[in-house]
This record gives C-alpha cells, sequence and structure tokens, in this order.
C-alpha cells in the first residue's frame, strides 16, 4: 500500500463518513517527514497477529519509528517488515529475545503483541530498563501480575497504554459523555457481547515445533509445556497456562465500556457460568459464557460471549447496552450508538453513526483498521512526550481487566465470588472464596522469568 493509495483511502473514508473521525488525530500527519528531533524509537514485540496491525500503526504515527522487531517466529517477519517500509526509510532490527531488545538505550518505548503469558512479564521487564509500554489487551494474564505491573509503572514513572482503542475513538467518547451527563438518568445496568463462528482446533498432536519457531522463547515466563501444532500461532488463546479466553481476548473492550459508562471500579460479588459446548477438542476455555458483576447494591453488568454461534444482538455481532432510570443506550462494535426513551414501544432520541465499512487498511483480519487504531497510538505518543497521561493508562486498564479475570476465576471454580470493594480482592474468607479461587489470583512462572518490580 503506497503513501499515494494512502491519502486515496483516507479522503474516500472521510467523505463516507457521516460523524468526523476526529479520534485525536490528523491522519494527513502520515504524508510528512518524520523530525528527527521529536521522533521516538519504539520496538514491537511480537508480530504474527495483532503485533502486525500495531507495526503499522506505529510506523505511520507522526515522528515515531519503528527500530525493532522483537518476534520469535521467523516466518512473521518479513510481511512486517515489508508493511513498515510503506512509511518509513530505516529498516528495522530483527531479534527474538526482548531482553537483548531492552539492552538497547536507543529505544523509548515497547509494544507488546506477543501471547497474553508475555504480557504483564515484558511490560514490567520494559519500565525497569526505562521504557514506556503500549501493552495489548489484556494488560495481565492473572490478577497478580497485573498488580504488579501498575507496581512497576509507577516506580519507574513509565507512560503504560493498554491497547483497548475504543477509548480514543470520538463517537465512543461522546457517548460515554453523553452517559455521565445525565441524558438517560441514572445509569445502573449495562450488558455487553460478542459472538462470532470460531472452528474446532481438533485434537492436537506433540510433535517438535516448527524450525522458524524458537518455542522456549515463546513460552518464556510460563512454565514448560511441550509443543503441540494446534497451539501457535493464534489457538494458545484457548489454553489456560497461555491464554485467557474469550473474555479476555475480546471481552476487556467490552468490560472496559461498561466500567467507563457506569462510573465503577471493583466489585463486590462475580458469578459465571458456561462451558466448552460446541465442539469436543482440545479448546479449553469457554465458547460459552456469561458474566454477571454487582457493584454493591447499585449497579451491576453482565457479560455473553457465544464464540461459535454467530447470531448477533441489537444488529451487532459485538456491542454494549446501558440502561437507566430515563432509557437506554446501544454503544455498537464501531464508531457509533443509538439512544433509546424508555416508552412501552422505546423510540429513538439520539443516533450518531459512523462509517461501517472495511476499507480502512488491507489488515482488517488484525483488528479494527489503521484509521481506528492510529489515534490510540498517538494518543500513547502524546502522553510519552509530554509525560502525561494516556487515554487508557494502566491503572484503569487494570480494572477493567480484573473484572475478568474474576469472571473466568468464578467460572473456573464454578462459585460466586466476593470481592472487596476496597481493592477487588478475593475476601479472604474461607467461607465465602474457596482455596481454588486464591489460588488463580497468581500463577507459576519459569524461574528465570518470575517477574520482580
Amino acid at each position: 500500500m503506497s503513501l499515494k493509495n494512502t491519502r486515496r483511502r483516507f479522503i474516500k473514508h472521510s467523505i463516507a463518513t457521516t460523524v468526523p473521525l476526529s479520534f485525536g488525530v490528523q491522519p494527513v500527519s502520515w504524508l510528512t517527514t518524520k523530525n528527527p528531533a521529536n521522533k521516538i524509537n519504539v520496538a514491537i514485540m511480537g508480530v504474527c497477529n495483532r503485533g502486525r496491525a500495531l507495526a503499522n500503526a506505529f510506523a505511520a504515527a507522526k515522528d515515531c519509528e519503528i527500530s525493532y522487531i522483537c518476534e520469535v517466529d521467523s516466518r512473521c517477519i518479513a510481511d512486517v517488515l515489508k508493511d513498515v517500509a510503506q512509511y518509513q526509510t530505516s529498516v528495522p532490527k530483527v531479534e527474538k529475545d526482548i531482553r537483548k531488545v531492552l539492552e538497547d538505550k536507543s529505544i523509548d518505548a515497547l509494544v507488546i503483541a506477543a501471547p497474553d503469558h508475555w504480557h504483564a512479564p515484558a511490560a514490567i521487564m520494559a519500565c525497569q530498563a526505562g521504557k514506556h509500554v503500549y501493552v495489548e489487551k489484556p494488560c495481565s494474564h492473572n490478577p497478580q501480575e497485573g498488580e504488579w505491573l501498575v507496581d512497576a509503572a509507577k516506580k519507574h514513572k513509565r507512560v503504560v497504554q493498554m491497547g483497548n482503542q475504543r477509548r480514543t475513538w470520538s463517537n465512543v467518547q461522546a457517548c460515554i459523555r453523553d452517559l455521565h451527563d445525565g441524558l438517560i438518568g441514572n445509569v445502573y445496568y449495562a450488558n455487553a457481547w460478542y459472538v462470532n463462528g470460531r472452528p474446532s482446533i481438533g485434537y492436537g498432536k506433540k510433535t517438535n515445533p516448527p524450525a522458524e519457531l524458537d518455542f522456549d522463547l515463546w513460552q518464556g515466563p510460563a512454565p514448560r509445556r511441550a509443543y503441540q501444532d494446534n497451539i501457535h500461532p493464534y489457538e494458545w488463546h484457548w489454553f489456560w497456562h497461555w491464554g485467557t479466553g474469550e473474555l479476555l481476548n475480546n471481552g476487556t473492550h467490552f468490560v472496559d465500556l461498561m466500567r467507563w459508562g457506569l462510573q465503577v471500579d471493583y466489585p463486590t460479588y462475580v458469578v459465571s457460568t458456561g462451558g466448552r459446548f460446541h465442539y469436543k477438542d482440545d479448546w479449553q476455555t469457554p465458547d460459552t459464557q456469561t458474566v454477571s458483576i454487582n457493584f454493591g447494591e447499585t449497579k451491576s453488568m453482565t457479560w455473553e460471549s457465544r464464540s461459535c454461534s454467530r447470531l448477533p444482538v441489537h444488529g451487532q455481532s459485538a456491542g454494549v447496552s446501558f440502561h437507566g432510570e430515563g432509557g437506554s443506550v446501544v454503544l455498537e462494535s464501531g464508531n457509533a450508538y443509538t439512544v433509546y426513551d424508555n416508552d412501552s414501544k422505546p423510540k429513538v432520541i439520539k443516533q450518531v453513526t459512523a462509517d461501517s465499512s472495511k476499507e480502512h487498511d488491507q489488515q482488517n483480519v488484525y483488528g479494527p483498521g489503521l484509521l481506528y487504531d492510529i489515534g490510540h497510538v498517538e494518543n500513547f505518543l502524546k502522553a510519552v512526550r509530554e509525560n502525561g497521561t494516556p487515554n487508557s493508562e494502566i491503572v484503569g486498564g487494570q480494572q477493567s481487566v480484573l473484572l475478568c479475570q474474576l469472571g473466568n476465576i468464578a467460572y473456573r471454580t464454578k462459585s460466586g465470588l466476593h470481592i472487596d470493594p476496597a481493592n477487588g480482592h478475593l475476601i479472604d474468607n474461607s467461607h465465602l472464596n474457596s482455596p481454588e479461587a486464591h489460588q488463580l489470583w497468581s500463577r507459576d512462572y519459569e524461574p528465570e522469568w518470575k517477574p520482580v518490580v
């Protein structure tokens, strides 16, 4: 994709959009010469999936240069280097060991899109090395390491942004402002959903990893397990040892929006049901799951995921609905929302729309599209330059991720969890929370990789 084609796509998109996509960035900055004096050097860790889209966004961002590609699977590198070459003349160095990348003092920030079990450990290492961090959601694999990451960011005074990019989308921000300004009165309940048609992953064969994959570095902080051929590059999401299931894979985005809209932090009670129902295979996390979360006696949220059943809700494959004394709001998966009154036949009282075409960029399979990613990226870079607070700072990011993690703990222990609303911790009472729930608060680590703040 040439810069000329990028300009053409941007102009076409701008004309077609009902509401301007003012994500806090000026996309035409992609076409300007980068200023060496303001340049931020970044390294990107993990480019086989989501990292490829982030590589495009960071390379396209104003006064930002990708200096390193850190990837343990050499098969993923060529395409990313080709993508990056569309936006910068310098060729990134390629390295598979993140420790070597972090030794380079010229690197200002680390972008983490490796598997979930790497997110917090790599981010903590980066903070210790003096780097700022953009970490994909979820920012942690378990609650303990999420708290460690928050502590590391504070201790080393680093900017850490989580990759829930909807925090930067213009109409999402407008929707939340409407809610907080009382458009539907007191907002006391929110519901979010995600549906998909994911296929079976079958039963994997224990075998040697491909020659192109350094599986030891791929596992990194996770205790060693034998390689099997249905783990990499994506299906690790459905194994508890490395992944966190659909709830943290896609749910993080929408649970975060619910927490933001309801203006809540830590819950008092969490329960979850579901299972792996659609197929029989190696998939361990639920393909069908509901989570209910109470915040005292005043507010509540629910999450529903159906990884293998495509029937949408409110015509959307993913989204959030908010409900208050005076009506309801449906926030779509895109940059749009609709407000309804609370009559017996609810009527639309406000509608904000945005273009829903998939022409934003050629890598749509790896995320919502370049025009929807770059605002969040430039918001992070602005915070780095100005020592400011990004839209998805890590304290709030981990609060949202914790809600999802508590949902999974409740699911795995088949129990309701009683939570301390002051800090989000499990109440330390064996009559209220099982020992198994406390055990899932943290995990074991490969000794040389255990995070230390």
